[in-house]
Order: C-alpha cells, then sequence, then structure tokens
C-alpha cells in the first residue's frame, strides 16, 4: 500500500516551505522531498534535456538548472514538455518510498510543490504553507536576486497561493515572524496527529 499515511505538503514560491519543513521535521515527521527527488532525476536525463532544450542547457555533463529554470518558467509550452519527462519519473520514486514509510503505520509528509496544480497523487490530506502573494514577491526577489517582473512570473507559473490555502485541509501561516512559524508548525503537527490516529 502506498500514500496510506501520506499527508501533502505544499505552498507557493517562497511561502518558506523550507523553513515549515525543518521545524516539522523537529517534532518527529519523516519526510519524502519531490524536490531533491527531482533533482536526482533530472541529472539522469541530461541526454534527453539536451534533446528536447538544446545542448547550451548541459554544462560539464550537468543540467544548467537555472538556465532551464528561466526558459521554462517564460514559455509555458516548454515547461509542460519537461514536466511530461520529468513528472512520471518523480511520481515512480515517490511512490517506491511512500511504500516503505507506509509500512511504520504513522502519518509522514511528502514535500510535492505541485500538489493541487497536477492532481495526480491520491492523497487524502494536505498542509499548505500560506503567505500573502506581497510578501511571496518580495522573499523571491531578495532570495534570489531577480527582478520584481520574474519574481511574478514565476509565482503566477503556479496556482494561487489563496486558492491552494482553500483547498487546504491544513494551514501552516507563515506571514509573520520565525516564532509565530514555529507555533503554526505545533498547532498542526497536533491536528495531524490527533486525527491520524490508527
Amino acid at each position: 500500500m502506498a500514500f496510506e499515511y501520506a499527508v501533502a505538503l505544499t505552498g507557493g514560491i517562497a511561502s518558506g516551505k523550507s523553513t515549515a519543513t525543518v521545524m516539522l521535521s523537529l517534532f518527529g515527521f519523516r519526510f519524502i522531498d519531490a524536490d531533491k527527488i527531482s533533482h536526482q532525476i533530472i541529472e539522469t536525463q541530461h541526454k534527453e534535456i539536451a534533446d528536447i532544450f538544446g545542448k547550451e542547457f548541459i554544462v560539464d555533463g550537468k543540467v544548467d538548472r537555472k538556465s532551464l529554470g528561466g526558459v521554462i518558467f517564460a514559455d509555458v509550452e516548454k515547461r509542460k514538455e519537461l514536466e511530461g519527462l520529468m513528472h512520471p519519473l518523480i511520481y515512480q520514486e515517490i511512490l517506491r518510498q511512500s511504500k516503505i514509510q507506509d509500512r511504520h503505520q504513522t502519518p509522514y509528509l511528502i514535500d510535492i510543490p505541485l500538489f493541487f496544480e497536477k492532481g495526480n497523487y491520491p492523497i487524502a490530506e494536505s498542509v499548505v504553507v500560506y503567505t500573502p502573494k506581497s510578501t511571496q514577491i518580495n522573499r523571491l526577489i531578495d532570495r534570489d536576486n531577480i527582478s520584481k517582473e520574474e519574481a511574478i512570473r514565476k509565482i503566477e507559473s503556479q496556482m494561487s497561493i489563496d486558492e491552494k490555502r482553500n483547498n487546504a485541509t491544513y494551514i501552516i501561516d507563515n506571514s509573520g515572524n520565525l516564532k509565530q512559524l514555529q507555533f503554526q508548525c505545533e498547532k498542526v503537527k497536533d491536528e495531524i496527529l490527533s486525527q491520524r490516529l490508527y
């Protein structure tokens, strides 16, 4: 059985999901990280990436993810091509890891950035790390040293954070400081564990 004890963790770009993940890990949750899996898999697909996007995106036998990201965030069709290559491979690896995690028979989190957009994971419950769009934009500009226009384009390539919040089972509000985020993570931990008593 896969995904029986899984809870999806998602949010928007620069919503603070990575920090929330660290805190939730400290509270004892085990994680499957779709981004980490994606980074591992894309390196095995460098020949396919070169065929689809061009050899200029391969540097020293590795995918130049930053350059490739610039293309796919600006071009919907190119993004779909990359997703068509990557998402089935990512899904299979998450499925494999989920079967292992389910053996513990306790809740664990799967960090899936595009959980709602793709809708292809049979996971009943979800946590959304929420922060207002204006805060996302400012954080992304500071984090990636990019223009406001590029930050908006990246954020708008995903479902809006408000729509994700409306679809969530649990919400971690990350619009405050770190202490407030810790409080929010602890509250959600308690909610998940109280609902998932098997």
